[in-house]
Order: structure tokens, then C-alpha cells, then sequence
């Protein structure tokens, strides 16, 4: 099921219709007024996808910025996901102050998120649709609620590249350069985000003028090129139930009140919202597809000059802190800080310091310091 794809004269009359609510928001001084705005853009198809799909973009800024001009390049942001969650269930929470583009969008920056193909409410690879494509070893869970009897699956290879990845990227990119006339985007991603976004930067090193890396996915092994096939064979997309992640979040506790119930149940009711076909299997899970990776290899890494900033929370345990730490080691720059962040697993922007991560992150976007440094090491929460 692909996301709903209003027609041309829907996508105008909406257009005209925010227009004039945006105005009629600035014209009775409520200018600081926070927006979410939907953008649909083209791009490349990606692996199993179809030759070309349609990105969600979701913008947060403040009724000023869209009405009485752009804000300085340094001032404009796109947001990148990981592996499994997409991008405006990751970065946009709403739940008290839990939203990091929200946080952003009020200190005056335009604040954009993008859906990679096959998350959200991006195109999906029609292969995501077929529940005989659920990993093998999970298909009993879901039977006989959604399936009769364990079936074949219909698609033996992952659903998307990294090089379709760093497409969507592109386009969004560029979708938000000529959108709000700018040369450059600063780039903030986490996990997978990480490669996507930061080996996007290595190509296009002029487009992006900073970084901000929450347990970015490095890797000193990746291969430098493609494998032989791609695709590479594999179960084409991963689930997660609510119980799923539960447990993975649980297993990265360290601290009695490392995260609190209110913000898991907004978040799970995000993720359902944005996967209405896997809302429907079994108990409700989302799906994500698998991704053959290579590239931003070491070489790349040790090239690379974009101001960067790097977080690693204390108790992650899918991206380990001395896995971010070989990331700063190798990192050419030399703008570069690394933020240790105690009491923080993986999900560090939806844990009880979240409010240190905005902060850092904010400074380093506005600034290039974190608590006054351009680099270096800090501790944040000890």
C-alpha cells in the first residue's frame, strides 16, 4: 500500500488553503506559532521498489519563518532516520517536550524530516505488502491471525540499497535547497541514519554545511563497493511489535527512571499510525526494510571535513559507545566533539536527557561548540 498521493489540484487547493491560514496565523501576531507541514517529493527507486517513489517530508518551523523569508542557511535542518523507525515517529514526538525538530523549530530554526522508500509514509516496496515475506522465524506468531498456514515467501532478496538511501536523501536535500533558496542543509540523523546521512556528506561535502550524529552506525569493516549482486539475498524487511521493542529498550536500562511509560505509549502510537498495512497484522507491528549496505568505509571517514558532532549514550547496546568512538577517531575534521551521554541507551532522544542531547545539538548547529569547545570529548549527565 503506498502513502495517499493527493492529485495536483488537491495538492494546490492545499497549498492555497495553507497559505492563507498561514497569513491569517501571522496577521494576528501569533507568529511564533509552531507548524507541521507535509511535503510529497519525487525520487529514485531504491532495490526491490518501483522505479521511482514519493519521500514524506514533514516540516516543524514557525509561521514567521514560512511567510517573511527563509532563515540563514546555517538555520535549516533535515532530520534522517535509522533502521527501523521512520523519521517523524523518531524525531517528532508528541509527547510534552519529547519532539527534538519541535525543540529546534523554536529556537528559529526550518526543521524537515524525510521517510527513506519503504518507512512511513514513503512509497514501499509492493514485496512489504505480501505477509509471506515476514521473516521466516516469526511467521507462527502471526498465524492463524493473519496467515492460514506458514507460506513461502515471494521475495528472497532485501527491499532496499544504501544507494537508494542516499538518493532519498539527495532529493530531499535538494527539494529543501531550492524550497527555501539555500546552499546548504545541516544534516541530523541516528543510528543507520548515520551512514545514510554522513555518506550522503561524503559525496556531496558543499550541500551540507554541519553534522550532528546520534549512534551512528560505523562500521571499520564495511565494503567499499557493492556485492556481486543487488540486492543481496536476505528476508526482505524486519518487523517490530510493541513487545518487541519493549524488550530492546529494557535491555539498555541503566538507570531506574531511564525513560518513562507516557513517552513509549505516544511513540508505539505514532509507529502503528505510520504503517496502517502492519497495523493490521497480528497484534499490530511496523515494518522496515532491510538494506544491503556498503561504503562510508574508513577512507571516506578520514576524508571527510564537514563540522561534526557525535553522541553516544553510556547503555547503548546496538551501537556501542567505542563504535561511535572509532567513528571520531577516524574522523578527518577537525571540527569534531564527541557527547557522552550518561543515563542513555540507543533512544537517547526519548530518554530523561533528552533535554542535554537538544541542547548540544542546538549549540553545535548554531555555534559549531558544544559547552564552548569546537572538539574534544564531553560528558553531559554525570
Amino acid at each position: 500500500m503506498t502513502p495517499f498521493c493527493p492529485s495536483r489540484r488537491h495538492r494546490i487547493t492545499v497549498t492555497i488553503t495553507l497559505a492563507v491560514s498561514i497569513l491569517a496565523i501571522v496577521g494576528a501576531d501569533d507568529a511564533d506559532r509552531l507548524l507541521t507541514i507535509d511535503h510529497y517529493i519525487r525520487a529514485g527507486g531504491s532495490g526491490s521498489g518501483p522505479a521511482e517513489s514519493l519521500l514524506y517530508v514533514r516540516e516543524r518551523t514557525k509561521a514567521s519563518t514560512v511567510v517573511r523569508g527563509s532563515p540563514p542557511r546555517s538555520r535549516v535542518v533535515l532530520f534522517v532516520h535509522g533502521a527501523g523507525t521512520p523519521a517523524e515517529v523518531s524525531f517528532d514526538v508528541p509527547f510534552r517536550d519529547y519532539s527534538w525538530m519541535a525543540y529546534l523549530a523554536n529556537a528559529g530554526f526550518d526543521v524537515f524530516s524525510v521517510d527513506m522508500t519503504g518507512y512511513g509514509r514513503s512509497t514501499r516496496p509492493a514485496v512489504m505488502n505480501d505477509p509471506c515475506n515476514i521473516p521466516a522465524a516469526r511467521q507462527l506468531e502471526f498465524i492463524p491471525a493473519l496467515l492460514r498456514k506458514p507460506c513461502a515467501a515471494s521475495f528472497a532478496k532485501h527491499a532496499t540499497t544504501i544507494a537508494g538511501d542516499w538518493k532519498d536523501v539527495g532529493a530531499a536535500v535538494d527539494y529543501i535547497v531550492g524550497l527555501r533558496q539555500v546552499e546548504q542543509v545541516a544534516l541530523v540523523a541516528w543510528s543507520l541514519g548515520g551512514p545514510r546521512a554522513a555518506g550522503y556528506a561524503a559525496q556531496y561535502p558543499a550541500k551540507v554545511s554541519r553534522m550532528v550524529l546520534l549512534a551512528p552506525a560505523y562500521s571499520r569493516t564495511v565494503a567499499a563497493a557493492p556485492p556481486a549482486t543487488v540486492p543481496t539475498a536476505g528476508e526482505p524487511f524486519t518487523i517490530q511489535t510493541r513487545s518487541d521493542l519493549a524488550t530492546l529498550w529494557d535491555s539498555q536500562v541503566g538507570c531506574s527512571d531511564q525513560y518513562e511509560q507516557g513517552t513509549f505509549d505516544s511513540i508505539w502510537a505514532e509507529m502503528i499510525a505510520s504503517d496502517p498495512v502492519g497495523a493490521t497484522w497480528g497484534p499490530g507491528l511496523r515494518r522496515a526494510p532491510n538494506v544491503t549496505r556498503w561504503g562510508w568505509t574508513a577512507a571516506d571517514v578520514m576524508k571527510q571535513q564537514t563540522p561534526v558532532l557525535m553522541i553516544t549514550g553510556m547503555h547503548d547496546k546496538q551501537v556501542p559507545p567505542e563504535r561511535v568512538r572509532e567513528l571520531y577517531a577516524d574522523y578527518g575534521g577537525a571540527q569534531k566533539a564527541l557527547v557522552d551521554l550518561a543515563c542513555s541507551s540507543h533512544n537517547a532522544m526519548w530518554e530523561r536527557n533528552h533535554g542535554l542531547l537538544f541542547k548540544a545539538s542546538l549549540e553545535w548547529l548554531d555555534k559549531g561548540t558544544v559547552n564552548g569547545k569546537q572538539s574534544g570529548e564531553v560528558r553531559l549527565g554525570y
